[in-house]
């Protein structure tokens, strides 16, 4: 049974230095307030590995957090750059991290793979195009039955992923709804499983199809309303377009972005996620 708990808990019982970690979220569902009491734990020498890094990647690179990162397409959703991605890469400030680019196809099949605990994953893609250039994880091999030549990557196996979702019961079964992205698959493909979740309940009432992860799929589960904001939760409240808009100004200047992460990350519990959905919930 998947052990419910108090977030700093999860998180310091679950991520260790040095991991490999996936935060998990296709635009739905992205685990802020994970990732934000990770920055606190001061968790660092990370493998950061996500589908499409956003802020709260940019947040931890801009700490020193992360020493590698695995990904496909990064950038501030609607915006433009992640500056403090940018300013790591190009000036190595705090720190320059390895960069393993890849599409968006191939980390979904490296995550299929890894949850279905096969070494590569193979598909139709990268022919002509120049990312196998600068990743030497993408290579080829021949189908035996046709003669056709394919794509391969690594598996994506994370010490651990953090999702958020909806709901949770109390044996720690946890309920997705509306856009999944990978999160399926990369719990499944993780060692170790950390969910927040909107809130706990006793049962759940929902479709038969809808996508459950049963309680020994994951490790830890702890409640935190809000806990995905400024992304959205469907059914609990809407995205914070304006968030994203102001998190280019933040993070565009070294200084502002420490000031920002201290007052709001740093200093922070995760009680100000409730409070910073609260309007969202309320037009929802």
């Amino acid at each position: 049974m998947a052990k419910i708990t108090d977030l700093a808990s999860a998180v310091r019982d679950n991520l260790n230095p040095g991991d490999s970690v996936a935060f998990e979220g296709f635009t739905h569902l992205i685990p802020h307030a994970a990732a934000h009491e990770a920055i606190r734990q001061g968790t660092g020498d990370l493998t950061l590995i996500r589908m499409t890094p956003d802020v709260i990647y940019d947040q931890m690179i801009g700490l020193g957090l992360a020493r590698r990162l695995v990904f496909s397409y990064a950038g501030n959703p609607g915006v433009g750059l992640l500056r403090r991605l940018r300013d790591a890469v190009e000036n190595g400030w705090p720190n320059r991290p390895e960069i393993v680019e890849h599409s968006h196809a191939a980390m979904a099949n490296a995550y299929e793979a890894g949850a279905a605990n096969l070494p590569f994953a193979v598909l139709r893609g990268y022919l002509g195009a120049g990312l196998a250039e600068v990743n030497p994880d993408i290579r080829s091999v021949v189908c035996p039955y046709s003669g056709e030549k394919l794509a391969t990557v690594p598996a994506i196996r994370p010490d651990v992923t953090f999702i958020h979702a909806q709901k949770a019961d109390r044996t720690g079964n946890v309920l997705i709804e509306g856009i999944i992205g990978i999160q399926k698959e990369a719990v499944l493909a993780a060692k170790r499983a950390v969910v927040t979740v909107e809130e706990i309940v006793e049962e759940f009432d929902c479709h038969p199809n809808a996508c459950i992860l049963p309680h020994w799929t994951i490790t830890a589960v702890a409640e935190v309303p809000g806990g995905a904001h400024p992304s959205y939760a469907q059914g609990y409240y809407g995205r914070d377009n304006a968030s994203y808009l102001e998190w280019d100004r933040i993070a565009t200047d070294r200084e502002t972005f420490r000031d920002w992460m201290r007052t709001h990350v740093l200093e922070a519990t995760p009680d100000v996620f409730a409070t910073r959905v609260a309007a969202l919930r309320s037009a929802a």
